[in-house]
């Protein structure tokens, strides 16, 4: 929780900025990464000692490239937090709209933290001590009928969280899945930035270092909120919430899937 050298990708806005502002609070050399450097550079000049460096998560041969400069840069680099995401309605029906988002959702969402991880890895494994936390979210836990590919890419990191986790337990590097509920954040534009049902980013972060504190050797991080997703199929929930979630959820958002029909 300090003393670390730590990259945040997606660090530009919403819980990736948020996570980078309380590792930096807390006495750790933070860089954070992202495609947009007018954001970046804001998040920066608000926090002395951040330091930035520019990432298209999507783009293979950029990643690659941004693994070797930052180890050069950062030798000392220890975690790594896999951030950066995307999120967008997709109505299926429409003609024309299905592969779209899915490419980008997946390049950005699921091939980003498994290329990040393949160019950081060997670095990491020399460090005495390594980290690296992936972000899923309750969706993958109970699925969104309205962002079927974000959908499949957290469930996605979710499974390689637990195979790389397994695979990498007699070593020095920890892995940590974080598992946000709908928090307010810009994620998805202004809407949800300011929707009341939306739990607010100081709350989720709050809950999310003090249990990072008190269960350091924690394999997931489960705040409250998310405990009904996270849990309904344990407990025979699954079918029931699924139906029940994705019909309020899609209610509230009527006049955005209207939009796209």
């Amino acid at each position: 929780m300090t003393g670390n050298t730590i990259l945040v990708t997606g660090g530009g806005s919403g819980i990736g900025r948020g996570m980078a502002e309380e590792f930096l609070r807390r006495g750790n050399e933070v860089i954070i990464a992202g495609r947009r450097q007018s954001a970046l550079d804001e998040v920066v000049a608000a926090n002395p000692g951040m330091a930035a460096m520019a990432l298209d998560i999507g783009d293979a041969e950029a990643v690659r490239a941004f693994g070797a400069e930052i180890v050069r840069r950062f030798p000392a680099l220890d975690t790594v937090v896999h951030m950066a995401g995307i999120m967008q309605n997709e109505r299926l029906t429409k003609p024309g709209a299905m592969l779209e988002v899915a490419e980008a959702t997946v390049a950005t969402n699921l091939l980003g933290p498994m290329r990040l991880t393949a160019a950081l890895l060997p670095h990491l494994l020399s460090r005495p001590r390594a980290a690296i936390l992936t972000v899923t979210s309750g969706i993958a836990y109970l699925p969104f009928a309205m962002t079927p590919s974000y959908t499949a890419t957290k469930f996605a990191i979710r499974g390689w969280t637990d195979a790389i986790r397994l695979q990498l337990r007699e070593t020095n590097v920890q892995v940590i899945e974080l598992i946000p509920p709908y928090v307010r954040t810009g994620l998805m534009g202004d809407r949800q930035a300011s929707d009341q049902n939306a739990m607010p980013l100081d709350r989720y972060l709050a809950e999310t270092f003090e249990l990072l504190e008190r269960q350091p050797e924690a394999g997931e991080i489960v705040i409250e909120n998310v405990k009904p997703q996270r849990y309904a199929e344990a407990r025979g929930e699954y079918e029931t919430l699924l139906v029940k979630r994705n019909e309020m959820l899609m209610a509230a958002r009527k006049a955005e899937w209207d939009a796209l029909a």
